[in-house]
């Protein structure tokens, strides 16, 4: 079992990064609390799911926007004190929520401007979150340092969206607001601790020039640009996120709380890609391995649009022992993604000079914040044609195969070697 279970190495060596652990941890928890209770609130302001749709769209922008100029500051100024800064912004914008609900403002739009700034901060943060990680950890060390994250990622991901609805229906959404707003205690704590991270001799000034030398490094690097197509792939073919509403209504019945089981299934499938990830640290061929991760989400999606073809329109009339096996295929798809993001973001770091590790972390939030809603966009035009089980069985299977397809077209990629990290 020692084997098999979680490396933590990292934690026990590196005291930094075992608080900016703890830290993160608590502060993901606290952050699904407020992404869960500001979409309730939007729908009780306003009774219809348009509005809660639009969410989405004010924070896409400031997100997109906020990755790459993220990335291009993270890289020329000192990282610890960018978190530190971006973390401020994040704690003020929780506390306007808290303070908006506990006045009572109902105000949709002071919500969506509040979302907005809150997604670019997150944006910024993050790029100078994942770029100090290879400084607290070992190379060999960081696959383990990695699948520890993704233990954090899916117990927030598992727990966050169930407490919150808890939470606003016994203590409404002040207080909910408000617990989020005491969590940043724990991650300024983590950075706080923190040596100065200056950046080197290589850096340049941040701005646009510095972005564009970003994607021109990754143009000439075919190893690291693989960690991004391969995620797009997975992403925009085998989306079913957009989907999950009508399989809970009609298919495999249920309604919002099969929607819910089914998020939350995938997000217990990472905890446990997480919780077991000892047997990935001694894996080399990293590539090879992200590869047959992102068939393997591509297969549990298309097993998931299996059980919805046969589940026809059952669940109609209330939820069906369907929601079993579609659970599991959500839970085989989370593992699988949980395990691609350990060894792509493993790969980007160990791969990526430190001068431009920040950018390229920052094309990597695109990326992850940017695929799935295209991917939402093509599932939900392709029920025009299909039904949404086929639309998910066609789509895996098409993920199978593209993904394939291009790791043969980029073969140094399956022959990518830990040992020797060539970008």
């Amino acid at each position: 079992m020692g084997k098999l279970l979680a490396d933590i190495t990292p934690l026990r060596e590196s005291t930094d990064f075992r608080r900016l652990w703890l830290g993160s941890a608590v502060s993901n928890l606290g952050s699904q609390l407020t992404l869960v209770a500001v979409s309730l609130e939007v729908y009780r302001l306003t009774q219809d799911s348009l509005y809660v749709g639009l969410l989405s769209i004010f924070a896409l922008v400031p997100l997109v926007l906020g990755g790459l100029l993220g990335g291009s500051i993270a890289d020329a100024h000192d990282r610890r004190r960018v978190a530190l800064l971006a973390t401020t912004v994040l704690w003020l914008t929780t506390a306007g929520l808290a303070l908006q609900a506990w006045l009572e403002v109902r105000n949709v739009w002071l919500l969506y401007g509040l979302v907005a700034v809150q997604s670019g901060a997150q944006a910024i943060n993050q790029p100078a979150r994942s770029a100090i990680i290879p400084v607290l950890v070992r190379k060999e060390l960081l696959p383990a340092a990695n699948a520890l994250s993704m233990i954090t990622f899916g117990l927030g991901m598992t727990a966050g969206p169930l407490l919150a609805g808890v939470l606003v229906a016994w203590v409404g959404f002040g207080w909910t607001y408000t617990i989020d707003v005491v969590s940043f205690a724990f991650a300024f704590w983590a950075l706080l601790s923190l040596p100065p991270m200056p950046p080197g001799k290589q850096s340049h000034r941040a701005g646009l020039r510095s972005v564009v030398e970003g994607f021109r490094f990754l143009g000439t690097r075919p190893n690291l640009r693989m960690t991004f197509v391969i995620d797009l792939v997975a992403m925009i073919f085998a989306q079913p996120r957009a989907l999950m509403p009508a399989i809970g209504a009609v298919m495999v019945g249920g309604g919002e709380a099969t929607v819910g089981v089914l998020l939350a299934s995938t997000a217990v499938g990472a905890f446990l890609a997480g919780l077991f990830s000892g047997p990935l640290g001694g894996i080399r061929r990293q590539g090879r391995a992200v590869v047959w991760s992102v068939m393997g989400w591509g297969a549990s999606i298309a097993g998931f649009g299996l059980v919805v073809v046969l589940a026809g329109r059952s669940g109609a009339g209330g939820v069906t022992w369907w929601l079993l096996p579609a659970a599991l295929c959500c839970a085989l798809a989370g593992i699988s993604d949980s395990v691609s993001a350990v060894f792509r973001t493993t790969i980007l770091q160990a791969a990526a000079p430190d001068h431009l590790r920040g950018r390229l972390q920052g094309v990597f939030v695109v990326v992850v914040a940017g695929g799935p809603r295209v991917g939402d966009m093509l599932a939900g035009g392709g029920t025009r044609l299909l039904s949404e089980g086929w639309v998910l069985l066609l789509g895996g299977l098409v993920c199978i195969a593209v993904a394939w397809a291009v790791a043969r077209w980029q073969s140094g990629f399956l022959k990518y070697d830990a040992r020797n990290p060539v970008p």
